[in-house]
C-alpha cells in the first residue's frame, strides 16, 4: 500500500504543478502582449513628459536671451544709456530672483502645476505690455512690464526642477535634470537668432512673441504631464521653515557653495553675452542682425550639448559629479584667463568663450542633481527655488556690471571673471564633496 500511496501523491503533485503551469501560461497568454507593450508605452510617455518639461526652461530663457541682440537698437530708439538698457534685463531677473522663494513655497504647499500655469499666463501678459511700452517709447513702462514678466518667470523653471524630482528617481532624474539644463541652454542658443529674426519685422516684435511661446508651454504641461498625488497634508508654515532650517544646518556648507557656483556661472555667462553683443556691433567687426545672433549662439551651443551629455552620464554618481564640476570650473577659469591677453582676434576669442561655456555645461547639471537630491518632495520646491533665485540674481547683475567694467577697459572684464572663476573652483574643490552615490 505504501508504494501505491507514494505513487498517488506523486501523481497529485504532478497534476498540481501542471495546473499551476497552465494557469501561468494562460495569464501570460492574456497579458503577455500588454506586458511587452508596457515598457514601450512607458518609454513613450516619458519622452512626451521630457518634451513638456523642456518647454518651461525654454520659454523662460527667451525672456532675457532673446532681448540681448536688440539692446543696442532699444538704446538708440528710446535714447537711453547703455546702463539703462541693461536694466531691461536686470529688472526682469531681480524681480524673478526675489519672488522665486515664494513660488517655491506655494508649489510645495499646493501643487507644481497650480503655480506654473498662472505664472506662464503672467509671463505672457508682461510680454504684451512690454511690446506696447516699446511702441509708445515709454522706458519706465517697459521697466514695469519687465518686472511683471519677472514675477511670472519666478514660477517656471525652478518649479519644473522640483517637479522632475517628484516624477523621477535615480538615473532618470539625472537625465531629466540634464535635459532641463540642456533646454535652458538650447533657449540661449536659439533666442539670439530668434530675437534677430523678429527684429527684421520690427525691433520690438520679440516682446509680442512671448504669449505664443507661453501658450505652447501651458498646453504641454496641462496635457502631457500628470503630477503625482500628494500623500500627506501640506506642512504648516512654521514647521516648514523649521525643516528648511534643518536642511541648511545639516548640509548648509556645500549647499551655499553650490548656490554660489550656480550664480557665478550665470553671472559670467550673461555678462559675457552682453559684452559680446556690444563688441560685435562695434569696429572692426560690424556684425549685426541675424549674423550676430548666430555668432552669439556658438558658445551657447557648446554649453547645451555638454549639459545634455553630462546629465545623461552622471547617473547620481558622486565621484563623477565631483570630477566634472571641478574640470568644468577649471575650463571656465583657464579660458577666461587666456582672454585677458587676447587682442580680440574673433576666431580665437569665440573659441575661448566656447571652452568656457562647455565648462558651464559640465558644472550646472551636476549642481542641479545634488541640490534636488538633498531634500524630500515636501521641501524640494523651496530648495530648488532658492538655488534658482541666486542664479537669477547672477543673471541680473551680469549685464550692468559688465557694462560698467567695459567703460574702464575690456581687459578689466576678463581679469574680474577669471578671478571669480578661480575663487569658485577653490570653494567647490574644498567644500563640495558629494557621497559616492548622490540621493
Amino acid at each position: 500500500m505504501a508504494p501505491s500511496r507514494t505513487k498517488d501523491k506523486s501523481k497529485n503533485k504532478l497534476q498540481v504543478m501542471f495546473s499551476s503551469d497552465m494557469a501561468v501560461r494562460s495569464r501570460s497568454g492574456h497579458n503577455g502582449a500588454k506586458a511587452e507593450n508596457k515598457p514601450a508605452s512607458s518609454s513613450k510617455n516619458k519622452i512626451w513628459e521630457y518634451i513638456a518639461l523642456a518647454t518651461v526652461p525654454l520659454v523662460l530663457v527667451l525672456g532675457n536671451s532673446m532681448i540681448v541682440p536688440i539692446l543696442p537698437t532699444l538704446r538708440r530708439e528710446l535714447q537711453i544709456s547703455s546702463f539703462q538698457s541693461s536694466l531691461v534685463i536686470t529688472l526682469f531677473s531681480v524681480t524673478a530672483g526675489l519672488i522665486i522663494p515664494i513660488a517655491g513655497y506655494l508649489s510645495d504647499r499646493f501643487s507644481r502645476k497650480a503655480v506654473m500655469i498662472p505664472a506662464l499666463i503672467v509671463y505672457g501678459g508682461g510680454g504684451i505690455l512690454s511690446g506696447f511700452a516699446a511702441i509708445w517709447h515709454s522706458y519706465w513702462l517697459l521697466l514695469v512690464a519687465r518686472a511683471v514678466q519677472g514675477i511670472g518667470a519666478a514660477g517656471t523653471t525652478p518649479i519644473a526642477m522640483a517637479l522632475v524630482g517628484d516624477l523621477y528617481k535615480d538615473a532618470e532624474e539625472s537625465k531629466a535634470l540634464g535635459l532641463i539644463e540642456a533646454s535652458n541652454g538650447s533657449g540661449k542658443v536659439v533666442s539670439p537668432i530668434l530675437g534677430s529674426l523678429f527684429a527684421l519685422i520690427v525691433w520690438y516684435a520679440a516682446f509680442f512673441s512671448f504669449p505664443g511661446f507661453c501658450i505652447l508651454a501651458i498646453a504641454a504641461i496641462v496635457f502631457l504631464i500628470k503630477e503625482p498625488k500628494r500623500d500627506a497634508a501640506p506642512t504648516p508654515l512654521k514647521e516648514y521653515i523649521h525643516k528648511i532650517g534643518r536642511i541648511f544646518s545639516k548640509d548648509g556648507r556645500w549647499l551655499i557653495v553650490s548656490f554660489w557656483a550656480g550664480a557665478a556661472a550665470m553671472f559670467i555667462l550673461f555678462g559675457v553675452l552682453f559684452f559680446l553683443s556690444n563688441m560685435l556691433e562695434g569696429k572692426p567687426y560690424s556684425i549685426n542682425g541675424v549674423r550676430k545672433g548666430f555668432v552669439l549662439a556658438i558658445p551657447l551651443f557648446g554649453m547645451v550639448t555638454t549639459a545634455y551629455f553630462t546629465g545623461s552620464i552622471i547617473r547620481k554618481n558622486g565621484v563623477l559629479i565631483r570630477w566634472l564640476m571641478n574640470i568644468g570650473l577649471l575650463l571656465m577659469a583657464g579660458a577666461l584667463c587666456a582672454a585677458i591677453w587676447l587682442n580680440y582676434n574673433l576666431y580665437i576669442f569665440m573659441g575661448l568663450l566656447t571652452v568656457s561655456s562647455i565648462g558651464t555645461g559640465m558644472l550646472l547639471p551636476c549642481l542641479t542633481t545634488m541640490i534636488t537630491g538633498v531634500v524630500e518632495k515636501a521641501e524640494r520646491g523651496m530648495i530648488t527655488s532658492l538655488y534658482s533665485s541666486l542664479r537669477f540674481l547672477g543673471v541680473a547683475f551680469g549685464p550692468p556690471l559688465f557694462g560698467w567694467m567695459m567703460e574702464i577697459s575690456h581687459r578689466t572684464v576678463f581679469i574680474t571673471v577669471a578671478i571669480l572663476s578661480f575663487i569658485t573652483l577653490a570653494l567647490v574643490f574644498f567644500l563640495v564633496k558629494p557621497a559616492k552615490q548622490v540621493k
